[in-house]
């Protein structure tokens, strides 16, 4: 079984929108794809909570490398520009 990931989309959110991964742009039907108002992404994205001990590293300025990916949708709301940043990943068996 291979692990997705969905991620559900902002209230008001409409076509056209734009979906970035750790800043990286993605593509709709390559990279992911929409579905009952979520982006589905057939590759694992994850989302890790800082621990004591890392958050202690980083404070005294010892950096840590945990995987953490980062999904921001760019659209426009009312005709403005806008962005939902760090979106909340919910992880599945597909």
């Amino acid at each position: 079984m291979s692990k997705s990931s969905r991620i559900a989309l902002p209230p008001g959110v409409r076509a056209p929108f734009e979906v970035y991964v750790n800043g990286v742009k993605q593509e709709l039907g390559t990279d992911y794809r929409v579905s009952d108002g979520q982006l589905v992404f057939s590759r694992e994205l994850v989302q890790e909570q800082l621990r004591k001990r890392a958050w202690a590293l980083g404070f005294i300025g010892i950096g840590t490398y945990e995987r953490n990916d980062e999904v921001d949708v760019r659209y426009e709301r009312d005709g403005r520009p806008t962005v939902a940043h760090a979106l909340r990943v919910l992880r599945d068996e597909t």
